[in-house]
């Protein structure tokens, strides 16, 4: 099974740009075709699908996604709206049904079961794990306890070292963790948000962030450091099944030399 993972193309709606510096439009469109040539069994979104939440931006994402040639799970990430978000995605035919109310939580089955789990604190940057969210997350693992799973979310549970992002990222890990323990299928936690590829552990198992299609985030570890970006070429992840395990792999998106003889 082959699963793409794009995070944080942040649309805008026509005649704008992202942060006054970027259209981002071409860039997802791009990332689309590339991670499309992939042939993936499912393609899954990790939030931030617009930046501003309005119904143009929803409207221009359905135009994109509608001619993905495999099935789409997607969740909002914190410059989403919810219910916009639900709504502007309803009329995509390979969207993997949303919840109908509350969080967008998403299920995709599969040789790797997928589940989207919306933490996003609306009106708000940061996400948070309540005691419903964990309720939900513990009945929807128990009910195929064989199945390798891979939860994927919108903020990661860790700290990056990036301060400026680390205030906004997913709190209530300790409420995650005890969750997660009584779930050994669930081997990966997948995360976008921090507009950079960064890899840890959480409670035992892989966890991740996606890089951005947006702009990428400057990587300053110095304690009270500026915010900056820059724009750095976009960038998807494709995550391998192979019957045993998982691998994760960082693909550059946009046309580059080659390829060449290697051997």
């Amino acid at each position: 099974m082959l699963i793409a993972h794009l995070s944080d193309p942040h649309l805008c709606p026509p005649g704008q740009l992202y942060q006054s510096v970027l259209d981002t439009t071409p860039r997802f469109a791009e990332a689309l075709a590339q991670a499309a040539s992939f042939s993936p069994d499912l393609l899954i979104l990790s939030g931030d699908l617009t930046e501003h939440g309005d119904a143009e931006s929803y409207a221009r994402a359905l135009d994109l996604l509608a001619a993905f040639p495999a099935p789409i799970l997607a969740i909002p990430g914190n410059h989403d709206d919810r219910e916009a978000f639900r709504a502007g995605l309803s009329g995509l035919p390979n969207l993997v049904p949303l919840t109908p109310s509350g969080p967008l939580h998403a299920i995709a089955d599969g040789p790797v079961r997928v589940i989207g789990f919306d933490v996003t604190v609306p009106g708000d940057h940061h996400g948070i794990v309540t005691p419903d969210h964990a309720a939900w997350l513990d009945a929807t693992l128990s009910a195929a306890p064989d199945r390798p799973t891979l939860v994927m979310m919108h903020q990661p549970l860790y700290p990056t070292g990036i301060g400026f992002v680390d205030a906004f990222r997913c709190f209530g890990e300790d409420t995650l963790a005890e969750t997660l323990v009584r779930h050994p299928q669930a081997i990966r936690l997948v995360a976008g948000h921090v507009h950079r590829f960064t890899l840890t552990t959480f409670a035992g198992r892989p966890a991740l962030t996606a890089p951005a299609i947006a702009t990428s985030l400057a990587l300053r570890l110095d304690p009270g450091a500026k915010a900056a970006s820059f724009t750095e070429p976009p960038a998807m992840l494709l995550h391998h099944w192979d019957g045993e395990r998982l691998t994760t792999h960082l693909q550059p998106v946009g046309a580059f030399p080659g390829p060449h003889d290697f051997f």
